[in-house]
């Protein structure tokens, strides 16, 4: 009796049609990925049949579907009154379709009045479809793959076949080249896909195709299925199986790795330093078919070059990256990442200086690399003791040119093909190569 007296207070009986009604709420306004349900995401509806993507992302954190629905209602009861329809004229569907289109107009009519003169128009704050222009399309794809990233890569993974001691074909070149820029395509969508919610709370990242609605999810997914399945299938197929199998294990630690790491932990910024070390090693196995310790000295050229550069730039987007939820040196541990910059920068040097010793090049490029090297450990040593925007400008705007300038100084200063076949020095079979273009 105590029982049913309690059930009977609570409201108990009321369970069921609250079901129900939630049901029928949830049926006209659903939160959905293009029917996708393992793809699915909140920035995405679907009302009467008709696909939406909000132009601007909403400032409040993401909560889930449901509850916002219900949050929705109950606005809708304080602050409307509906004015009662007969449901022998209208279905229940159409009057819940009507009373959403209601609140919606409503709600937009209320931040019209609430900002200012000159601000947002009013466009950019609703609710609209998704339309995509095919004269649009090629600069779209341009910016989700990160074309500017991809070009560093490619030119990285093209220095790492030039380096390699085995005579030039350019059939394989071609196809290496082609086939890291697919893969790097593949890895910066997925990357977008993935980030979507935090790229949109910061300033750098607001305007990326994704957040701006300009590319639907799955024609994004679809792009990097394309770029990346293709990409990996010519590394392997066209160059060798291992320089395919360093392809995909960077999209994997790019994509699985580092993406969910910058909201973990400040252990991204090493897990990315090896994502792009990676390309140049691919361009040294793609030309020998081995992994040598030349290969070896390329990846750790690329990956000391990356803090100076990485941790100059971070520094002064410190308040997005803490706008955007991720964990990074410069926010978190500010002395480490200025600590991390400066030592990379003299680790630099010493690189330099194991090229000779490996082989790869002669005793004249530690000599001529030793000015820019050390300009840019001074500007790390400027940016360890000042830690302020103008001294991380700096380094970094020399990282830009450090990089490509110390490339095209060491391949200048690359030992010839010759000269280490007479010394024997050759790996694999390529004394037995280098013999027949000798040979008249």
């Amino acid at each position: 009796g105590l029982f049913l007296w309690h059930l009977r207070n609570t409201g108990a009986q009321k369970i069921p049609c609250r079901f129900v009604r939630l049901y029928h709420v949830a049926s006209s306004r659903l939160i959905t990925f293009q029917y996708f349900n393992f793809l699915k995401r909140m920035y995405v509806t679907q009302c009467n049949k008709d696909l939406s993507q909000r132009a601007k992302p909403k400032s409040d954190s993401i909560v889930s579907p449901f509850h916002e629905l219900h949050q929705l209602d109950h606005e809708k009861k304080v602050v409307h009154k509906i004015s009662p329809v007969s449901p022998i004229h209208h279905s229940w569907s159409e009057m819940s379709s009507r009373n959403e289109l209601t609140e919606m107009k409503s709600a937009a009519e209320t931040e019209d009045s609430v900002i200012p003169v000159g601000g947002e128009c009013k466009e950019d704050r609703q609710w609209k479809e998704m339309k995509l222009q095919l004269d649009d399309l090629p600069g779209i794809l341009a910016r989700l793959s990160k074309i500017k990233l991809t070009a560093l890569v490619v030119s990285t993974a093209s220095a790492g076949f030039a380096m390699a001691p085995v005579p030039f074909e350019l059939t394989c070149f071609l196809l290496a080249s082609l086939g890291t820029g697919l893969a790097s395509c593949a890895a910066n969508s997925i990357n977008q896909f993935f980030e979507v919610p935090f790229d949109s709370n910061m300033n750098r990242t607001k305007n990326r195709p994704l957040v701006r609605g300009q590319i639907s999810p799955l024609l994004a997914v679809c792009f990097a299925a394309s770029c990346g399945i293709p990409g990996i299938a010519l590394l392997t197929l066209g160059v060798n199986p291992l320089t395919g199998a360093l392809g995909a294990f960077n999209i994997f630690l790019y994509t699985c790795c580092y993406t969910p790491l910058k909201r973990m932990s400040i252990a991204n910024t090493w897990v990315g330093a090896v994502v792009g070390a990676i390309p140049p090693i691919m361009g040294w196995t793609a030309a020998t078919g081995s992994l040598d310790a030349g290969a070896l000295l390329l990846g750790g050229i690329l990956y000391s070059w990356q803090f100076p550069h990485f941790n100059a730039l971070s520094w002064g987007l410190r308040e997005d990256y803490s706008r955007g939820g991720y964990c990074m040196m410069s926010v978190t541990h500010p002395g480490l990442c200025r600590r991390v910059a400066l030592r990379h920068c003299l680790a630099l040097i010493g690189l330099s200086t194991v090229a000779p010793v490996l082989n790869i090049t002669t005793w004249t490029f530690p000599i001529i690399s030793l000015p820019i090297n050390l300009y840019i450990s001074y500007l790390g040593f400027r940016f360890y003791r000042d830690a302020d925007r103008s001294s991380s400008r700096k380094l970094f705007f020399c990282s830009l040119w450090h990089l490509p300038m110390l490339l095209l100084v060491m391949f200048t200063c690359k030992k010839s093909v010759l000269e280490k076949e007479d010394k024997g020095d050759l790996p694999g079979g390529s004394h037995e190569m280098a013999m027949e273009i000798r040979l008249p």
